[in-house]
């Protein structure tokens, strides 16, 4: 089957939301949960959800720690900071009620966690941990963008933080925080050439004009956010195309944790295992794993031993040892896959605790993370972004320095 790279042409589209985004408030709650707790018990077991709609957040899980948390100051500390402040919103952090209904940890998941299956089998050290689920996670990293990531979603990403910080710096004083960004972008032979539409869904006041919103979106947000090599011509541009969209967050719709993933990792450019990030603490193989192959896939592009490459990794409740693990260099690798990978096996530990030690995930980082992206983040110094073995990898597969990333972004 031909890869999707060796086309002459074709369109790739991503999206992105802003932190106001139902989804993205239950996001952003379920891990500054989180991080409250790991802040005081590093330790925790957490899987922290929440939900919401008109007036109401839920939180529910299973949490398993020493801490003490003031649910309803986290929620309602969160609910301000992302802007809903006002009661004409629909919703706001003063009024909002707040539902909790949280236990502990089931054991028998404690048990495969707490001593992985090579321990029970004598077979590894005392402090292996098993994984916290079964499970495959993807990792993904090109040489679309400095940031080593596809180039639709790191320019969606791009675009629904514009429009947050028009909104909060009071230059678009009659946004509100519910939105939503799409990019697509025109490709020839795995190459992206330009941006072809942009559409544009930013919740507002009920008195702005359509003609205002529309002309100051352009202008503000999407045009200054496409490096002008991208657009030769000005993109098809869609700003609010029902033509108004006053009722937005929890009013609007309803939101969950973990529905937006894709938005979270690579915009559809990559394979995801289907597992959401937020609200879990790091033995948690969707959120760690998921982490440890981006790192895996971002070192070996930096390395210039692939320009495109992929990594997944399953993994067993209760093993500690990946059940597998492949990777994909879409014909862009320097050297075979099957090379790579066993260069990869030398260097990387992907066993739940080696991958805690080695990214430091037991901090109170995650809270960040819940909008704008998990990955590609230069406005933050994430372990699992960083190209620490990129020098390495290089000189063991005997390569000089890559050529730098050209792309504009």
């Amino acid at each position: 089957m031909t890869s999707i790279v060796d086309a002459a042409q074709y369109l790739f589209t991503s999206e992105s939301v802003t932190e106001g985004h139902p989804d993205k408030l239950c996001d952003q709650v379920s891990d500054a949960i989180l991080d409250a707790i790991l802040r005081e018990d590093p330790e925790a077991r957490v899987a922290c959800e929440t939900a919401t709609t008109t007036g109401l957040v839920m939180v529910l899980g299973e949490i398993t720690t020493t801490a003490y948390v003031d649910f309803q100051a986290i929620v309602r500390d969160t609910v301000r900071d992302i802007g809903y402040t006002k009661a004409e919103y629909g919703f706001d952090y003063l009024t909002c009620g707040t539902l909790v209904s949280v236990k502990e940890q089931s054991q028998d998941i404690a048990m495969g966690v707490d001593a992985a299956l090579e321990i029970r089998e004598d077979k590894a050290p005392s402090e292996e941990l098993g994984a916290g689920d079964q499970g495959m996670m993807f990792g993904f990293a090109c040489r679309e963008t400095p940031e080593l990531m596809p180039l639709p979603i790191a320019l969606a990403h791009r675009m629904a933080r514009r429009l947050a910080e028009v909104r909060k710096s009071g230059q678009l004083p009659y946004l509100r925080p519910d939105g939503k960004t799409q990019v697509t972008v025109e490709y020839a032979r795995g190459v992206p050439k330009r941006v072809r539409t942009v559409v544009v869904s930013a919740q507002h006041d009920p008195d702005v004009r359509t003609e205002r919103l529309r002309s100051d979106i352009v202008d503000s947000v999407i045009l200054p956010t496409i490096p002008r090599e991208l657009r030769p011509d000005d993109p098809i541009m869609h700003v609010n195309p029902t033509g108004r969209f006053v009722t937005g967050g929890p009013m609007g719709d309803a939101g969950l944790t973990g529905r937006k993933i894709i938005v979270d990792s690579y915009g559809g450019m990559a394979r995801h295992g289907g597992g959401a990030f937020s609200g879990k603490d790091p033995t948690k193989v969707d959120r760690s794993g998921a982490y440890a192959a981006r790192w895996v896939a971002k070192n070996v592009v930096a390395a210039g031993l692939a320009d495109r490459f992929e990594v997944e990794v399953a993994y067993g409740i209760g093993i500690a040892r990946p059940i597998s693990f492949s990777v994909e260099s879409f014909g862009t690798g320097v050297i075979p896959d099957e090379q790579l990978q066993a260069l990869i096996e030398r260097h990387f530990d992907l066993r739940p605790a080696s991958i805690i030690a080695a990214l430091d995930l037991r901090q109170p980082i995650y809270r960040q993370t819940a909008a704008y992206g998990h990955f590609g983040r230069e406005d933050l110094d994430l372990p699992w972004e960083r190209t620490d073995k990129a020098e390495l990898l290089r000189a063991e597969a005997g390569l000089p320095e890559p050529e730098p990333v050209a792309a504009g972004v």
